[in-house]
């Protein structure tokens, strides 16, 4: 039977969708909106990412819920490197403070090394190792508000084109525990294929100190929109030209030092560097403009970075061929 929060958030949810078939089984809960009527078609014309983020913005405006500016690449405490939106309630969830570092409708780059990768070490589809992630972030006085801004989710993703009749809520509800929080967290999921996730939060200490984190990745969700392969929708035409491992590793160094992080032997500095070195091969002794160029346009279509294209592609050719002179052989 299920008790505490994991009832709270079942009941909230049942109220929240009253429409919505609702289902347990066992600690799995799953919620369908109902009889499917119309198969899913992606848009005539694809949008493009910096279209579909204005789409999203607008969209959660109209649900009351305000933009706010991204946090610094730079990660906060104790983090290298900024690696989800959440991280923006912290000071609030972590450490029971009233202050957030921002909250609201949050467009946030990060960067993850930790995406699903085939047995060659490639990754997989619907991952990279720096994408935008989308979240709406809030501190919430109670579970309802949660399930409410589930909904203003659901609403927004329809603006995209991803109506409620292809979506599925589900998830495991007993609660999770990682350090200093707890959770709940709920999967969204378009047909068969994972869109995004809602996930209830707490202080483990102060369980009144309750917060919502809702969101997917941008390019994801433009991936699942379009139906179009995963590399067209991320690299576009440069991935017919170059291999995707380099181009992940160029756009994910691009925003890196893009955002004023400097190379260095430890610390963030250190991992983009171990990230080049092991994918950028030949390409490095060829230069890496067109790459660069391309990435910085795109991490600048989501928010400006404050070291210009070129100085990134000097600083960026210049330790590849540094490295190259060493003498090390390039990884395979």
């Amino acid at each position: 039977m299920l008790t505490g929060r994991s009832a709270e958030l079942l009941a909230a949810l049942q109220q929240t969708f009253p429409t919505w078939k609702c289902t347990l089984d066992g600690d799995q809960v799953t919620l369908v909106y109902g009889r499917v009527t119309n198969a899913f078609r992606p848009p005539r014309r694809s949008p493009s990412l910096p279209e579909m983020l204005t789409t999203l913005t607008e969209a959660c405006t109209a649900h009351g819920i305000q933009r706010h500016h991204p946090l610094p690449l730079r990660g906060l405490e104790d983090a290298e490197l900024t690696f989800s939106a959440v991280q923006a309630l912290d000071p609030y969830l972590k450490h029971t403070q009233h202050h957030v570092h921002a909250h609201g409708f949050l467009p946030q780059p990060v960067v993850r090394f930790t995406g699903e990768r085939d047995e060659h070490g490639a990754l997989l589809p619907g991952f990279a190792t720096s994408f935008v992630n989308v979240s709406i972030v809030e501190p919430i006085a109670t579970v309802r508000e949660h399930a409410t801004l589930i909904d203003a989710w659901i609403g927004v993703l329809s603006r995209l084109g991803f109506h409620a009749q292809h979506l599925t809520i589900s998830g495991k509800l007993p609660v999770w525990h990682r350090a200093a929080v707890a959770g709940i967290t709920l999967r969204i999921h378009h047909e068969s294929r994972e869109l995004g996730d809602a996930v209830l939060l707490w202080n483990r200490e102060n369980p009144s100190k309750l917060a919502t984190d809702i969101g997917s990745g941008l390019e994801r969700m433009a991936w699942l929109l379009t139906q179009r392969d995963w590399d067209q929708v991320v690299y576009g035409t440069l991935a017919e030209h170059v291999s995707l491992r380099v181009l992940d590793a160029v756009r994910t160094a691009t925003l890196i030092v893009g955002s004023g992080i400097d190379l260095a032997p430890r610390g963030p500095g250190n991992a983009i560097r171990r990230l080049l070195r092991r994918e950028v091969t030949c390409q490095g002794s060829l230069g890496l403009s067109r790459i660069v160029r391309w990435a910085h346009a795109y991490w600048t279509g989501i928010a400006p970075l404050p070291m210009p294209w070129a100085e990134v592609c000097r600083i960026l050719d210049s330790e590849l061929l540094d490295y190259s002179a060493t003498g090390a052989a390039w990884p395979h």
